[in-house]
């Protein structure tokens, strides 16, 4: 087995996301990504990075002291070592969260992680990457992510949830896409609608701005 994994950047921060937003986190930024959203904001993280082992990537995370661990990327799953480092973090008695774009199998992720998984948007220009089969692997602790930047996204998102019973597998999320919709847009639009989701705001942009390693 291959105990190493490309890395981007390794930091603690206050989780601005998921139901998770505003917990401390450490956060393991995996280099690489097969895919490309107009709206990206890690794009550095597609190439480049450093070959890390396991053990220097554990050490530096005990060092942090945080029980709350987040896997992201670019897209962590396209590294075999990611499910075999998630392992070993489970078993270190960690909480861990996986960040991953939805075009590759979440099934190997062990179970006892939380699966985010991103469903694109038409204006991502990567709708048509998604997996489907990964709805067959959601379990009630996974959350599933949209990025809304059009009032069409919105609407896409909708039949998406309705189309796959979506609300009763798992927790969803809808994010705007920064300087592109109001926030305020898409709660009414929430609202009106009745549509079974939480939105999300950013939270470490909201405190930072758009900067890296926070």
């Amino acid at each position: 087995m291959n105990e190493s994994l490309l890395v981007c950047e390794l930091f603690k921060s206050i989780q601005g996301e998921s139901t998770f937003s505003g917990a401390v986190c450490v956060f393991l930024r995996l280099a690489g990504c097969n895919l490309n959203c107009t709206f990206c904001d890690t794009s550095y993280a597609r190439d480049g990075g450093t070959v890390m082992t396991f053990s220097a990537i554990h050490e530096k995370i005990e060092r942090y002291g945080s029980s709350l661990v987040e896997i992201t990327g670019g897209e962590p799953l396209l590294q075999q070592g990611t499910a075999a480092f998630v392992r070993q973090l489970l078993a270190g008695k960690k909480t861990v969260l996986v960040e991953t774009n939805g075009s590759l199998d979440i099934g190997v992720l062990p179970a006892g992680c939380i699966r985010i998984v991103d469903v694109k948007c038409p204006s991502s220009g990567m709708s048509h990457t998604f997996l489907e089969r990964n709805i067959t692997h959601l379990q009630l602790n996974d959350e599933v992510k949209f990025v809304i930047g059009s009032k069409e996204d919105f609407t896409w998102a909708r039949s998406f949830i309705e189309k796959h019973s979506l609300d009763k597998k798992c927790t969803i999320l809808f994010s705007p896409v920064v300087n592109k919709v109001p926030p305020a847009d898409i709660a009414r639009w929430i609202i009106d609608d009745d549509v079974p989701v939480r939105l999300q705001l950013q939270l470490h942009k909201l405190i930072w701005g758009d900067v890296r390693g926070v």
